[in-house]
């Protein structure tokens, strides 16, 4: 992400219902709506995108360059130069889905199997059973499904990130905890102005999960960043208020002060709670 960019933040629920037409009649058919499924996959550190906003950027050729790079360094291409470009198509496609949801966190390698076998009779047309007519009968079923997984593993990130916190308030004797649930550690002391929720400030910070992946990080892109301090999720803009000028802290934000069960796009699961380093150069009113 480049320096100040922003764009809007994922709200779409992961399941909607669609009207679609068949001949003469309407038939209300289950769609998996993938995006806030995202979460379910921990993204991989080199995804540039700027998480601690309150919005998150499509991070497509992010992940194409990361494919390529990752190919690239594990040897030859699996197939030759005629046959490539259709083997790229397909991971074209599996990386707009993978992208999406972590169906390997989802489903057991029986379901997975027999996803793939849906997925492959719909491309070939060699569909046993009618596509309309199986989306019908068992879509009120893929919805309880994925959504029974989905809350179980947003209940586990849940408490892994309370977990966290309170291993890190145990080692870290100087961190304090606000009443919002937010952990502040100071790493050192400022000695300029302190930002308010109006002004623009310009920062390094390194973000990662409980777990230490690394989802953002202007540390890593080598570049500082500048935003107004309002645009930025609650964590950020309590904690920055008690930094000043030339300060360096630790934050351990929870999950209601950073993007709470929806998540943000691939980068940030839902109920994530999420640790920045954060570096505060300068505070502009």
């Amino acid at each position: 992400m480049s320096q100040g960019q922003l764009a809007t933040r994922y709200h779409r629920s992961f399941l909607s219902s669609a009207s679609i037409a068949s001949g003469r009649r309407k038939t209300n058919i289950m769609r998996i709506n993938m995006s806030s499924l995202t979460a379910l996959l921990v993204a991989s550190s080199s995804r540039a995108v700027s998480a601690f906003t309150t919005r998150t950027v499509a991070p497509v050729a992010a992940r194409a360059a990361m494919t390529t790079r990752h190919m690239a360094s594990d040897g030859p291409m699996p197939y030759d130069d005629e046959k490539m470009p259709i083997y790229a198509l397909g991971l074209n496609i599996g990386m707009q889905i993978s992208s999406q949801t972590d169906f390997k966190t989802l489903l057991e390698e029986d379901e997975l199997a027999i996803l793939l076998n849906g997925f492959e009779d719909v491309v070939k047309g060699e569909n046993t059973a009618n596509p309309m007519e199986v989306l019908q009968k068992y879509g009120p079923a893929v919805n309880e499904l994925l959504r029974d997984r989905t809350e179980k593993i947003v209940e586990r990130v849940k408490k892994d990130g309370e977990e966290y916190i309170e291993g890190f308030l145990d080692c870290n004797d100087e961190a304090v905890k606000t009443d919002s649930g937010l952990v502040y550690y100071s790493m050192k002391e400022g000695d300029g102005a302190s930002p308010e929720v109006a002004d623009e400030v310009e920062v390094h910070y390194h973000g990662t999960l409980v777990d230490g992946t690394v989802f953002d990080s202007s540390v890593e892109r080598g570049a500082t960043i500048k935003f107004k301090l309002g645009q930025v999720i609650k964590g950020w803009q309590e904690g920055l208020a008690m930094m000043k000028e030339g300060g360096k802290a630790t934050l351990v934000i929870p999950p209601g002060l950073a993007y709470g069960d929806a998540g943000s796009g691939g980068a940030v699961p839902p109920g994530a709670t999420l640790k920045f380093e954060v570096e505060l150069f300068k505070v502009n009113p």
